[in-house]
């Protein structure tokens, strides 16, 4: 776990970074400078980007990470990258036709609700486009065990940009309408960052020469497709449905809560940053008890550093609201339902990347399908009762549903478990802290009192993880960070 642990500190660091500029962006500058309707024309855009991208990848950034240990020559490491970056345009191509030949009855038919939307459907394929092709680089830096200065242009690079452009757009330098066009023009140039950083790792050149296994890895591509699609579809087709039955203002409440809750999976983005190739490797060789051992790391570490940021996060959230325009306050009890559908999904550790790499990826791909079309009908039923609220209802019952039945699939298919008691312990405690502070509060500014309770929060918290040894990797790193604060 030493690389993992490292690098995952590092990747940690930066994530968190880049959500406090994050923070700045989504809850001051997107509802101060662009006001609801654009920030929520932004986030619609954004999320139906999001959840067209695994297609317009074709799933060969999960295929690189999955196929690539088995190839010992560079010769073979060639000819298998040059096929995978080749592949996708079989989805690009057809997509960009039928876009270009239909793009009025598209358009038309995603702004029936919000006539804003219509002239800027264009640019989602073109974001989709250019946030698949950046996860192809950033696996090819993964799986050379290469993944901090990726996940640093992903989480810091690309919010930073975004902030220049939201405080021109404040400066009268750029309109709104130009700051809309300017964020696509973000994502591409992350990607072509992305790309040199690649090739620097490891020279990208070309052999067009089929791989000797290219059959299975159109077959396993093909079904990441369908696997990805459904991962977004669980995670953005809320924002994208909330489009077609609401005003686009909501969505703007919407984003907001959902930044908030969102900041609690940031642990898990970090260590899946270098996990996932580790997966693979003891995968393809066999080595059932070292990944079983990873398992159970990885959801205590995940649980332990998850179970922070969500009490901090509910506990202050009051404070948080108190921040922004009344008209965002709706969105509280959104942030509760997703910030629980994230901790649960976060305590499963590497649960996606055992899957995704394991010989039953098929069978749970249907069961991923299933429960797409399930997340579906409950936004249809619940978006029109209660809104954002209903939103976020069938999003946690969705994600709630598809994460137990994935937890059940490696248990029962791949004899892998990944609780302990310690796991209990945890919930323990992260219950025992929320209670202890959600109802106190001080009698100071809100940022002051955040401040506060969070120190409070993180004191109580850290001292009874460390006390009770639930992870050996954890406690290393507080003695560590005690060390170099002469504090141990």
């Amino acid at each position: 776990m030493g690389i993992v642990i490292n690098q995952s500190i590092k990747n940690t660091i930066i994530t968190y970074i880049g959500f406090v500029i994050g923070a700045a962006n989504a809850l001051f500058m997107y509802p101060h400078f662009l006001g609801e309707k654009y920030y929520g024309l932004t986030g619609y855009i954004l999320s139906s980007a999001n959840v067209i991208f695994p297609l317009m990848a074709f799933g060969v950034h999960n295929t690189l990470v999955k196929f690539f240990s088995e190839y010992k020559s560079e010769k073979e490491k060639t000819q298998f990258l040059s096929f995978v970056l080749v592949l996708p345009f079989a989805a690009i191509i057809p997509i960009a036709i039928i876009g270009t030949v239909f793009y009025d009855d598209i358009a038309q038919f995603l702004s029936t609700k919000n006539d804003i939307v219509y002239d800027y459907v264009w640019q989602i394929p073109i974001i989709g486009f250019c946030m698949g092709y950046f996860e192809i680089f950033y696996a090819w830096v993964k799986v050379h065990l290469q993944s901090v200065f990726g996940n640093f242009i992903k989480e810091i690079g690309l919010r930073v940009l975004i902030s220049i452009f939201l405080i021109s757009v404040y400066f009268g330098v750029l309109s709104i309408e130009q700051f809309i066009t300017a964020t696509m023009f973000v994502y591409l140039l992350s990607t072509l960052i992305m790309l040199f950083y690649a090739n620097k790792v490891k020279a990208i050149s070309f052999d067009f020469k089929l791989p000797h296994n290219s059959k299975a890895i159109l077959i396993y591509s093909s079904f990441i497709i369908l696997s990805g699609s459904v991962a977004n579809m669980l995670l953005d087709i809320d924002k994208t449905m909330l489009n077609q039955y609401v005003k686009i203002e909501n969505i703007a409440y919407y984003s907001v809560a959902i930044f908030i809750a969102t900041v609690i999976a940031v642990p898990s983005r970090a260590m899946h940053q270098i996990t996932y190739p580790i997966t693979a490797k003891l995968m393809t060789e066999g080595k059932h008890d070292e990944l079983n051992d990873l398992y159970k790391k990885t959801a205590i570490t995940l649980q332990i550093v998850g179970g922070l940021v969500l009490v901090g996060i509910l506990v202050n959230i009051d404070q948080v609201y108190s921040l922004l325009p009344e008209n965002y306050r709706g969105g509280i009890l959104v942030v509760f339902l997703i910030g629980l559908s994230k901790y649960f999904d976060l305590v499963l550790g590497n649960n996606n990347a055992i899957i995704f790499n394991s010989k039953y990826y098929r069978a749970v791909l249907f069961l991923g399908l299933f429960l797409a079309f399930f997340a579906i009908t409950l936004n249809k039923i619940f978006i029109p009762i209660y809104g954002i609220n209903g939103a976020a209802i069938a999003t946690l019952i969705s994600i709630t549903l598809y994460s137990i039945a994935k937890l059940l699939f490696v248990i029962i298919r791949m004899k892998l478990f990944p609780f302990t008691l310690k796991n209990i312990y945890a919930l323990l405690i992260g219950l025992l802290c929320f209670f202890c502070f959600y109802y106190w509060d001080f009698s100071f500014h809100p940022i002051i009192n955040i401040i506060l309770k969070s120190i409070l929060v993180t004191l109580l918290y850290v001292g009874l993880v460390y006390k009770a040894n639930l992870s050996g990797d954890v406690n290393g790193v507080i003695v560590n960070v005690l060390k170099k604060i002469k504090l141990f």
